[in-house]
């Protein structure tokens, strides 16, 4: 049984920082590989952000050098941390687990090697 939970959206003006949190929990012993996607009004779902166990991460085009990505292994959770947000940030962001630690690389942002998803949590930004 696995659970993941994220938290942490909200609204704020462009320019504003956002923290979510994505925490993962499970009674199996074993490391994930975690990333996050989000879906706007009218967009398809997209890969933003993901990491894999052994703390290989990778970004979007869209995000890259705004967010980035922190772990706390003992906790069991992901950080996504957003900064300078812009309106074209605004969705519904979704965290997804993969039980294997070292997935495919160019997998991190495919929904496709994801098999346990939260209900997420928005992000909304304002102009």
């Amino acid at each position: 049984q696995v659970r993941v939970a994220e938290s942490g959206g909200g609204s704020v003006q462009a320019g504003g920082s956002l923290k979510l949190s994505c925490t993962i929990t499970t009674n199996r012993d074993r490391s994930y590989s975690v990333a996050w996607f989000r879906q706007g009004p009218g967009k398809e779902r997209e890969g933003v952000a993901g990491m894999r166990g052994d703390g290989v991460s990778r970004f979007s085009d869209s995000v890259k050098g705004r967010f980035s990505i922190s772990r706390d292994k003992a906790k069991n959770t992901l950080y996504l941390q957003m900064n300078t947000l812009k309106p074209e940030d605004t969705g519904m962001y979704y965290c997804a687990a993969e039980p294997r630690s070292l997935i495919f690389f160019g997998g991190l942002l495919d929904a496709t090697y994801y098999t346990d998803w939260g209900q997420g949590t928005q992000v909304t930004v304002s102009s």
